[in-house]
């Protein structure tokens, strides 16, 4: 758990570079925004595939739920997870007079969190049984991990158990992605949980997975749910 002064970043969190307020959208929030292409070479059929519908649903009602309280509309873009920063931190303040509140604010922010790594990098969602079963499986890298439970401890500001929002890695692997998000800098708890530096996080592991990858020749390698298995 981070201390006072700070934490240094593992696998799960990376350097505090919260992504700027979006100016807003005249996006309807009934309807899913159009989805933004893959930051690798070319556009990943899983970053713009569908969602399952369980994840549409908790997204979108992230988006409404933030316009709602917010006035700016979330449209799937990685500068709009400042809103959901900010919304996580309200509602951590609430939940001290309403607990129950905790499964809706983790289900729906966990679902879009995911929703936007997934149009960014191309990826496909593992549904099945409880909500701390659920993964984000990557297509051009090997790696997965729950959305859900990365705004689970974001909510707690602590480790949750069970939840599976450290990154699952190839072991051969796992060695040098520690050691580059180690040379990251401290950041404070607030924003070693916070949505914004997860996301960065996952930009960083993803393109030193796919620097190694490249380097390996084995740049248009692309990872399916059979790989996960």
């Amino acid at each position: 758990m981070p201390s006072e002064e700070g934490k240094e970043t593992d696998d799960v969190v990376g350097a505090a570079r919260a992504a700027p307020a979006s100016a807003g959208a005249s996006v309807d929030p009934t309807e899913e925004p159009t989805s933004e292409p893959a930051s690798d070479e070319r556009i990943e059929p899983d970053a713009t595939a569908d969602p399952p519908a369980r994840v549409a649903e908790l997204a979108l009602a992230c988006t409404r739920f933030v316009a709602t309280r917010y006035g700016v509309t979330l449209d799937f873009t990685p500068d709009t997870l400042s809103l959901v920063d900010q919304w996580v931190r309200d509602a951590r303040k609430e939940l001290q007079e309403r607990p129950e509140v905790e499964p809706l604010v983790q289900s729906t922010a966990g679902a879009y969190l995911g929703e936007v790594i997934r149009r960014q990098f191309g990826g496909r969602w593992f549904v099945e049984g409880e909500e701390s079963g659920w993964r984000l499986y990557l297509s051009t890298v090997y790696c997965a991990f729950n959305p859900v439970g990365l705004i689970r401890e974001a909510l707690l500001l602590d480790t949750a158990e069970g939840w599976h929002a450290h990154f699952e890695l190839d072991p051969g692997e796992r060695e040098g992605i520690e050691a580059r998000l180690a040379a990251l800098p401290e950041v404070d708890e607030d924003e070693y949980y916070a949505p914004t530096t997860r996301y960065d996080v996952v930009c960083i592991v993803v393109e030193a997975l796919r620097e190694q990858m490249r380097a390996r020749g084995l740049g248009d390698v692309r990872f399916t749910e059979e790989d996960y298995a």
